[in-house]
């Protein structure tokens, strides 16, 4: 079968977890010559180790560190491009979207983080490629507050907000109905173990090493949900698929690397403009299992906080800022290029450290022009428009 599914996986210590992932593919009788992974890693790290390991398993996949990547932006005419993804930060993800936005046989990708492993009752890709595929009725969820926890199916007892909820949308009212879906773009699957919470709900849970001492279960999980238009929810890339079109409104936003010290919201963020692009455009980002059971390694909690203190305020904001913008518009480009240019040329004084809204803004346009160039794409065009006319 021709390989038609890019899994990029952002691994420095972990990779060999990803034998676990290939094993549950084959007991549950899933394609793996469908499979081209791309390990994205550093030059210190085991290099020649991940290459062999992906040999051992006989599956697809190519190894990049920061001298091949860069290789990698030289060879497809992209190397003035090559700051939109920042070092050693998770964000290099983004790399992934980019090699598969030049190679056209990946119509769909996978997130997979190395600090997980795949639930055995559950077929991971599988499952996620039926997420994508499935049509009909399922439960949508809203919020008083505009935001949809998706731990929520029982808050009730363990009381747990993922990373990345504002902490202003807490104590919220959420109400539950059914509705009809036709246009799966995106499927989170959430996890056991260790919650993906930030460090402040860390700290208030009671523990120093960056693990939340509540943990979930399979059983805090009772079913598959979406979040109703107009309501926004957390993404999560440790264990996520989507399809190749929405790539333009996906770029994991640069962090870590930054004159502000912003970290740890690149892929929160992403999920917050997919959510509007999906909105206007009248798609869905499905939600609930596959389940991972993720094994954060112990860490300290004031590390991350020190990474996630200096864009906790802006997080509260992001989504009213960017609510009503792009309602016109016809592609993922056109969404995020209205997003990008309302970041890139706004005033945000008033935050603690807003002005890194208008960088981030400027890389989203930037990350239209790059795949622009490195594959051409629709609707890119009003965005490199607006960057000539505002100088940005």
């Amino acid at each position: 079968m021709t390989q038609d599914i890019c899994v990029v996986v952002p691994t420095i210590r972990e990779y060999e977890c990803m034998r676990t992932y290939f094993e549950n593919a084959r007991e549950h009788g899933f394609d793996l010559s469908r499979l081209h992974v791309v390990l994205v890693t550093e030059d210190f790290c085991e290099t020649d180790a991940m290459a062999s390991m992906l040999e051992e398993e006989g599956v697809s996949g190519e190894v990049f560190d920061g001298t091949r990547r860069q290789e990698w932006y030289e060879e497809h005419g992209i190397a003035e491009y090559d700051h939109l993804v920042p070092a050693a930060s998770h964000a290099e993800t983004s790399f992934g979207l980019l090699y598969m936005w030049a190679h056209d046989r990946f119509e769909y990708g996978f997130f997979i983080d190395d600090d997980t492993l795949p639930e055995p009752e559950d077929d991971f890709f599988g499952r996620h490629m039926e997420n994508l595929a499935f049509e009909g009725e399922v439960e949508s969820v809203s919020s008083s507050e505009d935001w949809v926890n998706v731990l929520h199916q029982n808050a009730d007892e363990h009381g747990l907000y993922p990373r990345g909820y504002p902490y202003a949308a807490m104590d919220e009212t959420v109400e539950t109905s059914t509705e009809t879906v036709d246009d799966v773009v995106a499927s989170q699957g959430l996890w056991t173990n260790v919650p993906d919470l930030d460090a402040v709900r860390i700290l208030m849970d009671g523990d120093l090493q960056g693990q939340a001492q509540t943990r979930t279960s399979r059983s805090d999980f009772t079913g598959d949900f979406v979040a109703a238009e107009g309501n926004y929810l957390t993404v999560c890339s440790m264990n996520l698929a989507f399809k190749r079109e929405v790539i333009p409104a996906f770029y994991q936003l640069p962090m870590d690397d930054n004159e502000w010290d912003v970290g740890r919201f690149d892929d929160i963020w992403s999920g917050v403009f997919l959510k509007r692009a999906c909105d206007v455009l009248g798609t869905t980002i499905y939600n609930g299992y596959p389940l991972c059971e993720h094994n954060k390694a112990p860490r300290s909690t004031f590390d991350d906080l020190t990474n996630e203190v200096a864009g906790l305020e802006l997080n509260e904001h992001l989504y009213e800022i960017i609510d009503d913008v792009g309602g016109d518009a016809e592609t993922y480009a056109d969404v995020f290029a209205a997003m990008g240019r309302e970041l890139a040329e706004g005033d945000y004084e008033s935050y603690n450290n807003g002005a890194f809204f208008n960088y981030v803004g400027e890389h989203m346009c930037e990350w239209l022009d790059c795949l622009e160039t490195l594959n051409g794409l629709e609707g890119v065009s009003r965005s490199r428009d607006a960057r000539t006319a505002t100088g940005n």
